[in-house]
């Protein structure tokens, strides 16, 4: 490559048009990224604050980010087994045996809250290792050994909670004080505003300086200025929005700081460059040395870790661990949020928002309808609607990919 032709590539992302010019070339070429969640979120929000004017209020979208948090947890977990390729079916169960667990420990056998919420998460994390045992020892498929794991810890839910069949957690407790009613102060909400800024720009030029190092194209300095300039701006007005009632809600930033960490990881660390390889072909990963089952039972481990605490968290939400705790829709909820925010069914493609964008556009369906006073029928039938096209979506993007040579 000759050194103007070089020079020609550096700064071909330098300004505001080149950056437009590059989205534009990949979602041609079937890269869409989060673009369909984003435009099915305003479309579906619009509507929503058409046919009642509530939904949009601030009230309304403080209680959709704390009902998002627990179920978005659990898709922030099947996020990771879709992006090898594979899938949990057990995430609901595993769930609410958490929850179960935690309850039994906490209240029942009056230990520290800490050590049952330590116990139900390492209960997560060794059903996630059985998984990745039976996984790569045995060869059984994912959906056979997840599927055997919903009926057996549904049962093993129901033999824990006991005769009773429900638990509840006391309301003074901090665990569930945290889900029900601790906000961020407004002072400190507008601080990690700010702080998010500064990462997003702080991570965007360290990465850019070293992809100018290996003589690729990076994004200019004034482009991070107004891209973590625009960030400050949505993130100061959603704190001054949401605070014109009760605010940020601790336990929706603790599951926004989880999708950051899990951002980073998958996109910034060798391991996480091990999980695109794998997920995107398998035996070209194998043969670049990538320790291929270490990489599967790793996925297994933080998608049974995080369906456990999101089970904590849907207890601490409703004060109560009961028979019912992880059943219902939260299951598909969480497959179906990992795939509406844009995580590919058929492996190597995705982020860690798809979980956070995924679970607020099926929190922004219930509780729209919900205000419609509609039937939860109608609840189910919209985001089946909703998740087909977001597989379709996929599976043409994949097709273009495909066709001009980006698979």
């Amino acid at each position: 490559m000759s050194t103007d032709l070089q020079d020609e590539r550096l700064r071909s992302r330098d300004g505001v048009r080149g950056v437009v010019s590059d989205i534009v070339d990949r979602a041609r070429g079937g890269d869409l990224g989060v673009i369909p969640v984003v435009v099915g979120l305003v479309v579906i929000w619009t509507v929503l604050q058409i046919l009642n004017p509530i939904f949009l209020s601030s009230a309304n979208l403080v209680n959709l980010t704390l009902e998002s948090a627990a179920v978005g947890v659990i898709a922030l977990g099947i996020v990771c087994v879709l992006l090898v390729g594979q899938i949990d079916l057990s995430v609901g169960s595993v769930s609410g045996l958490s929850g179960a667990v935690l309850a039994v420990l906490f209240v029942g056998e009056g230990l520290p809250v800490w050590l049952a919420i330590a116990a139900a998460v390492v209960m997560g994390a060794v059903v996630g290792w059985v998984y990745g045992q039976l996984f790569n020892r045995f060869g059984v498929p994912s959906f056979v050994i997840t599927l055997a794991g919903l009926l057996a810890f549904l049962g093993l839910q129901l033999y824990v909670l006991g005769t009773k069949g429900s638990i509840n957690l006391p309301f003074d407790s901090g665990l569930v004080n945290f889900a029900q009613l601790a906000f961020v102060p407004a002072w400190l909400s507008y601080t990690l505003a700010v702080v998010a800024a500064v990462w997003l720009f702080v991570s965007g030029y360290l990465h850019a300086r070293e992809r100018r190092r290996a003589g690729l194209s990076a994004r200019g300095t004034s482009v991070l200025a107004v891209r973590s300039a625009a960030l400050l701006v949505v993130l100061a007005f959603v704190v001054w929005y949401l605070g014109q009632t009760r605010g940020v809600g601790w336990m929706f930033v603790f599951f926004v700081a989880l999708v950051l960490i899990m951002h980073y990881l998958l996109s910034r660390t060798k391991w996480g460059r091990a999980v695109y390889a794998v997920g995107g072909n398998v035996e070209a990963a194998r043969r670049a040395g990538i320790n291929v089952k270490a990489v599967y039972t790793s996925v297994f481990v933080l998608c049974s870790t995080f369906a456990a605490v999101g089970g904590i968290l849907a207890a601490a939400r409703l004060a109560a661990a009961n028979q019912s705790s992880g059943g219902g829709d939260v299951n598909l909820n969480a497959i179906a949020a990992a795939v509406i925010g844009g995580t590919s069914l058929f492996g190597g493609r995705g982020t860690a928002f798809g979980a956070l964008l995924g679970i607020i556009v099926i929190q922004s369906i219930s509780s729209g309808l919900t205000l419609l006073n509609l039937d939860s029928s109608i609840r189910f039938v919209v985001t089946g609607v909703v998740l087909l096209l977001a597989v379709v979506v996929d599976s043409v993007s994949r097709r273009s990919r495909t066709s001009h040579g980006r698979a």
